[in-house]
């Protein structure tokens, strides 16, 4: 999907990935936790480290300054003595290296708290020793995460590598809907080699689930629900969606791979009006990369032994849906279910130890769910 951005940039051009050129160019081997503009950048090592050149570490530190207010490009062109052009090309790269610069038409350029800011130091301070090595992959704006993490996937990276980006022109949701991926949300794609029977990869999409739910707990102070199977609430509104993609070995053709894809909305500032009565935000005075480190350690430890399913007692705890009524779908739909096909009213009785929905029709027959579609009932929510 092509995002729909309500704030107009000022010059600059998208900063996003041509799958063609940069998927085609890759380089096999992976580099652990390198902020990269592009996904050619990502995967070709480095002899030495990025350095800010004079002028980017000078506007830098102007908007620093700035102290959470617009500056425009030519106050900054003429504070520094440097042209437009330069300042246009020094907030470019800051952008790329993952710095949250907010730009508006006829105000100019803004920094956001430092607690917003997703780098590789701050990962790295925010990871557990046992992660920190991990391959990680940072974007300011990306066509899709799970399609980065795809290609990396046939590159050879290995279990554990992340891709983060702070926007997605073509973020993709479950049964081939596109999922709205607007500047400044947590957009992550997680690869998983599983060691697991295949037959559980559904307890991965409730694995993370649960992690992304505590993570929001632990780190931002706010109680999360789960909505079966992916969706993240808060308050009773939708804050993050989960995609799980299964990827299968061309000679074995099994399930070799997983991507979990996961999609965190922070603000609700660049939504379209009729979203806002469904969607919402985990907004609040925290650190994104403490966040997004907690989610990744809670994931990759949950699927370490996903035989152990002791997450599926929280999975039960924080569902949003367990003794309610809901409308269960089976089948594609492409925006909201309840107009675009059947359903049938049913009782959710439990969460079984495999993930899947127990329930009841009207008509007394139980059926355990592992695919498909449920909406509660508006009487309800």
């Amino acid at each position: 999907m092509t995002t729909k951005n309500t704030q107009t940039n000022i010059t600059e051009a998208k900063q996003t990935v041509s799958d063609k050129v940069a998927f085609d160019e890759m380089n096999t081997e992976s580099v652990p936790l390198k902020d990269a503009p592009n996904l050619k950048d990502a995967l070709k090592p480095k002899d030495t480290p990025s350095k800010k050149t004079p002028t980017k570490a000078a506007v830098l530190t102007a908007l620093k300054n700035g102290k959470s207010r617009f500056i425009s490009g030519e106050e900054l062109s003429n504070q520094l003595g440097v042209s437009r052009t330069a300042v246009w090309k020094a907030i470019r790269s800051l952008r790329e290296e993952g710095y949250p610069i907010e730009s508006s038409t006829n105000k100019g350029y803004m920094l956001m708290q430092d607690s917003w800011l997703i780098t590789k130091e701050s990962l790295q301070l925010s990871l557990p020793y046992r992660y920190k090595n991990n391959s990680i992959y940072l974007y300011d704006t990306i066509d899709s995460t799970n399609t980065a993490a795809r290609q990396l996937v046939l590159d050879g990276a290995p279990h554990g590598t992340v891709v983060i980006a702070r926007q997605q022109t073509k973020g993709r949701g479950r049964l081939g809907r596109s999922f709205f991926s607007p500047r400044e949300g947590i957009y992550m794609s997680i690869i998983i080699k599983p060691t697991f029977d295949v037959s559980k990869s559904m307890l991965v999409t409730s694995a993370a689930a649960v992690a992304v739910a505590e993570a929001i707990e632990n780190i931002c102070g706010i109680d999360a629900r789960i909505k079966w199977v992916n969706d993240i609430f808060i308050d009773g509104k939708k804050v993050c969606g989960i995609l799980t993609e299964g990827m299968t070995g061309f000679e074995t053709g099994q399930i070799e791979n997983l991507v979990i894809g996961i999609g965190i909305n922070t603000t609700l500032k660049d939504f379209p009006q009729d979203l806002l009565d469904t969607v919402g935000a985990v907004e609040g005075d925290y650190s994104k990369s403490s966040l997004v480190a907690e989610v990744i350690t809670r994931t990759l430890d949950f699927c370490e032994a996903p035989d152990d399913i002791n997450f599926i007692d929280t999975y039960r705890e924080k569902s949003l849906v367990i003794g309610k009524t809901v409308n269960v779908f089976k089948g594609k739909y492409k925006i909201d279910p309840d107009s675009e096909i059947p359903s049938r009213p049913a009782r959710v009785l439990d969460i079984d130890k495999t993930g899947g929905l127990v329930v009841m029709y009207t008509d007394g027959t139980r059926e355990t769910l592992t695919s498909g579609e449920i909406t509660i009932r508006r009487t309800q929510e």
